[in-house]
């Protein structure tokens, strides 16, 4: 398997690193304040953020010729990711990052249910056993 920047892996990969110093930076960033207050802070510095990323690349452009479901399926989208950050920083506020997050990835076990249910996904007998394998790993890590 050849990697570049056009690879999806690439991306997961990135995806997953910053998603582990999300979790250690967050649970240092929560201490002591109003974990909402905490998510709306860190909810600015995303659309901060990616405004800028959009700038720079010149992609930032008026989202006009976006169709009705577009728009439906983002504004649910966002909410749901809303919702989940909102949750996630108040179980960082309360509990240990090494067994929050483990426990917030069997999102992963969900996105493949909800995959095959919903989208008409297929996976294979060994993608459901690596499903498996992830929900047991979760639960093992966030045991006590």
């Amino acid at each position: 398997m050849t990697l570049s920047s056009t690879s999806w892996l690439v991306w997961a990969l990135a995806s997953a690193g910053f998603a582990a110093a999300t979790a250690v930076l967050a649970k240092i960033g929560v201490a002591g304040i109003d974990s909402d207050l905490a998510t709306f802070i860190r909810t600015l510095v995303v659309v901060a953020a990616l405004a800028g990323v959009l700038a720079v690349t010149g992609r930032l452009v008026s989202p006009g010729g976006l169709s009705a479901r577009n728009w439906l399926f983002l504004v649910l989208s966002g909410l749901a990711t809303g919702a989940s950050w909102l949750c996630y920083f108040r179980a960082l506020q309360l509990g240990p990052a090494a067994q929050v997050a483990p426990i917030d990835k069997l999102s992963v076990v969900l996105v493949a249910i909800f995959g095959v249910t919903f989208l008409g996904e297929r996976l294979t007998l060994a993608n459901w056993a690596g499903i498996a394998l992830i929900a047991a790993g979760a639960i093992l890590v966030a045991w006590k």
